[in-house]
């Protein structure tokens, strides 16, 4: 697996699960035009946008480009990546027409097209050493599956300026981001 240190945004589910079929990184989607009405995208990619990066990869039609358009303008002081697909007419495995403009989306594209894309923004084997929280550590820490769990896992989310709805698995990939595990245990697991 390509591992990507740079949070990826991408517009679907279906986007997604293409990617982290053979990445490593954390992948946002827009949900389509969604993004125009979700205040919470903006705190989510910032919050994990730890470098001051983001890697946008939409698909390469106008609809695509009006969503790049609007991250680029909600995200001003983050570092915007855009990478982009080949415009190749075509429709997805899992439709039954093609799209508006007729070019294959981001899941239409193959495997080794989108590894060149991603390539030079690798973590090298050498900056792999970093052992990841777990769920395991979330509960250690009395942040899931535990009395007043949901309480003091707001109380995080409040303190890592994150939404306080997202997913459990959202909430691990930034603070894998933010802490080093042992620093995180520290911090937080409970006496």
């Amino acid at each position: 697996m390509l591992k990507i240190n740079y949070p990826i945004i991408v517009e679907g589910k279906y986007d997604k699960a293409f990617l982290k079929s053979f990445l490593d990184a954390t992948v946002v989607t827009t949900e389509g035009f969604s993004v125009y009405k979700n205040k919470e995208f903006k705190e989510l990619v910032l919050s994990l946008a730890q470098d001051k990066k983001v890697i946008v990869l939409t698909d390469s039609d106008n609809a695509g480009k009006q969503i790049r358009n609007h991250i680029k303008n909600i995200l001003k002081d983050v570092e915007i990546i855009n990478l982009y697909t080949p415009q190749i007419y075509g429709k997805e495995k899992r439709k039954d027409k093609p799209s508006k403009e007729g070019y294959l989306g981001v899941e239409g594209q193959e495997k080794d097209e989108i590894i060149a894309l991603l390539t030079e923004f690798a973590v090298s084997e050498n900056n792999l050493s970093k052992i990841n929280i777990t769920k395991t550590d979330l509960y250690l820490c009395g942040l899931c599956g535990g009395e007043n769990s949901s309480i003091k896992r707001k109380e995080l989310l409040k303190e890592l300026n994150l939404p306080l709805n997202i997913s459990t698995n959202m909430l691990l990939e930034v603070i894998n981001r933010k802490y080093h595990r042992e620093e995180f245990l520290l911090k937080f697991k409970e006496e």
